[in-house]
């Protein structure tokens, strides 16, 4: 069997190769199927590597307190448009008789803003939060210091800034420590200089200014209300991460005097839940994009398909004559098998090498676009590459096989 595999191999080869812009054409199907699925799946898996990457950055051992939707004429709004979460809620939190397992918890209020520093200004987000900002969100503070617990207390108008803010407003080296910058045309000095943590997929974790959220509710955002938006929350321990999500649940069911949980007008989600989430649905998207791209795949094997009926039509003489010499049906059979899985392979492996290149080079193109080439992509794409050289290969194989021997010898 050996022998005749690789005898096989041989006349393959020579068939091909007598036919090469025909055999370059039907191999390009398989090569930019393949292409295609390694391309979108690495697409898909480094958005949801980005997206992990950004859920993890929000902190460690995390808790988040969302509030609940609103109601509008009898329509439910979206959800966390509610304004159910105060300061108080926060309060609450951090009580060690009410969440012993809760190491710190932080009120949460953004924004827009415009910052202003002389003739430089730059649009970035506002956050109004408390001191405890750093360790609970994993920031460190590179330059000067984050606002005390009293500045929140006396409404202080400092202002911490995130790493992209501090180098559009204070270019070539200046230091930012002490200088009076104007959000939203109000005065603020700035005090500290966060250190930088990159981007995570298309967010920017250093565009932002931190405010005390005292100082954001009295000057930046009109005054229109003092509610929490979000409620970070951080377990003592990863251990402890189910007994603090329980405690944080049974403190705001109490605060806002509801007995029965499922009329909640919040709702707390952990890291792992929050990453599952996001998970699920990078994942369908990963498949989407996957399955979209493995169309081309089975466009490229009818046309496989095509070329080898062809193929068997202008050899039909040639086949008369092996099988007249003692080529038995097997023999035929396996010869064009051979064939039409050979240009589904070598586009596969063609196609590999492109979809790997252009994984590379997509991600210098695109700016914050992230790709993940994973090994079980490549091998799934190449492996179903093959099977489509042997599915689509095998009625035209047949076919030949089928041949009489007498009737092929005539044929002209």
């Amino acid at each position: 069997m050996a022998v005749s595999v690789l005898e096989a191999l041989r006349v393959a080869w020579s068939g091909l190769a007598a036919n090469r812009l025909r055999s370059g054409l039907t191999m390009l199907g398989i090569l930019i199927g393949v292409g295609a699925v390694i391309l979108l799946v690495a697409v898909g898996n480094g958005t949801s590597a980005a997206v992990q990457r950004q859920i993890q950055a929000l902190g460690s051992n995390l808790i988040v307190v969302f509030p609940g939707s609103a109601t509008s004429g009898g329509v439910q709004q979206g959800f966390g448009s509610a304004s159910t979460l105060t300061m108080a809620d926060v309060q609450a939190l951090q009580n060690p008789q009410n969440a012993p397992d809760v190491a710190a918890a932080i009120p949460n209020t953004q924004g827009r803003a415009q910052v202003t520093y002389g003739n430089l200004n730059w649009a970035t987000s506002l956050t109004g939060t408390t001191q405890d900002f750093p360790s609970v969100r994993n920031y460190q503070v590179a330059e000067g210091q984050f606002f005390t617990a009293n500045q929140v207390a006396a409404d202080a108008k400092v202002a911490v800034l995130g790493a992209t803010v501090a180098q559009n407003l204070f270019p070539n080296g200046q230091d930012p420590i002490g200088q009076s910058i104007f959000i939203n045309h109000q005065a603020f000095q700035v005090i500290g200089v966060l250190a930088p943590k990159g981007t995570s997929g298309f967010t920017n974790q250093d565009d932002f200014v931190a405010v005390p959220i005292t100082s954001a509710w009295a000057y930046l955002l009109g005054g229109r209300n003092t509610n929490v938006q979000q409620i970070y929350v951080e377990a003592r321990s990863q251990q402890a991460m189910q007994a603090a999500q329980t405690e944080v649940t049974d403190t705001l069911l109490e605060t806002h005097h509801i007995s029965d949980p499922t009329q909640a007008d919040f709702q707390v989600l952990n890291q792992a839940d929050i990453l599952n989430t996001a998970s699920q649905t990078t994942q369908t998207l990963t498949i989407l994009l996957g399955a979209i791209a493995a169309i081309s795949l089975v466009v490229g094997g009818i046309g496989i398909m095509n070329i080898m009926l062809v193929t068997v039509t202008e050899r039909t003489r040639e086949i008369g004559i092996r099988k007249a010499i003692g080529a038995r049906r097997s023999d035929v059979l396996l010869q064009f098998l051979i064939e039409s899985m050979f240009l589904s392979a070598v586009g596969g492996v063609l196609g590999i090498i492109v979809g790997a290149l252009g994984a590379a080079v997509l991600p210098r193109l695109v700016a914050g676009m992230t790709t993940v080439v994973s090994l079980p992509s490549v091998l799934l794409a190449f492996g179903v590459s093959v099977g489509i050289g042997l599915f689509f290969g095998i009625y035209p194989a047949n076919r030949a096989a089928r041949l009489n021997p007498i009737e092929a010898l005539r044929y002209e």
